[in-house]
């Protein structure tokens, strides 16, 4: 009997690592570690920065290509390999990426441009048609701004808001769209501020945020910088103060 358990045992261990090795890589993968840490209710930016930069994967073995998104530029690569349960992405410039399949994770190996970074499909998939990077920025969406909001302090106090994960809010008072700036120009330009875009009808404006917590504050974007030079956006007039319900 304990022979027959031994080995039956050893069956299924050997199934199970057959499955995880023989598991595809196709698909889109999301920066989960990331949504993770900006679903604390902190600083956006520092959360993205701490497990970034990369914070999509789109993979296609059939077609030869993957594709890697940081929030704000889409990298092209081509699979120049893929062996063993390993892909080696190349990119434009003599740059490549190495991942691997690890349980249920895509594993983006650390090299001389970046960390080791970790990678899980999304829990819904993307809507059909969509943009890379959609996965990852709706999943942030949820976590970081997810839930019904009311305004304490504003236009339209005692009013209740609520942030789409498809960019859309509704309740605050001259809006129906927004956007968080995850990376490239808009953080270039606020700095260590957060900031997101608000518009209504297509017209719209950057503004500073602050999440502590079930708190969020709204400012006014100011620019410091010269007429010539790079926008520098700083917090000006607190406009809203929101509280998660």
């Amino acid at each position: 009997m304990r022979v027959a358990f031994a080995l039956s045992l050893l069956v299924a261990l050997l199934s199970g690592c057959a499955s995880h090795s023989d598991k595809s890589p196709d698909g889109t993968w999301i920066n989960q570690a990331a949504i993770d840490a900006a679903g604390q209710g902190g600083n956006l930016r520092q959360a993205l920065l701490a497990y970034g930069p990369n914070l999509e994967w789109n993979i296609n073995t059939k077609a030869g290509q993957a594709t890697a998104s940081n929030g704000f530029e889409l990298s092209e690569g081509k699979i120049a390999s893929n062996a063993d349960g390993k892909l080696r992405v190349d990119f434009y410039g003599n740059a490549s990426d190495e991942l691997t399949i690890k349980g249920d994770e895509l594993v983006q190996r650390a090299s001389d441009t970046g960390p080791e970074q970790h990678f899980r499909s999304p829990k819904e998939a993307p809507p059909a048609g969509a943009q890379p990077g959609t996965s990852f920025e709706r999943a942030l969406y949820t976590a970081y701004l997810g839930g019904k909001w009311t305004i304490v302090n504003g236009e339209g106090q005692g009013s209740a808001v609520e942030f789409l994960p498809d960019g859309s809010v509704s309740g605050l008072p001259g809006n129906d769209r927004y956007a968080l700036c995850l990376a490239g120009d808009c953080a270039a330009m606020s700095g260590e501020y957060d900031s997101m875009w608000l518009e209504k009808n297509e017209r719209g404006n950057p503004w500073i945020f602050v999440r502590n917590g079930k708190q969020l504050e709204l400012f006014q974007a100011v620019n410091n910088a010269q007429a010539t030079e790079m926008p520098d956006l700083r917090p000006g007039e607190q406009r809203w103060v929101l509280e998660k319900n």
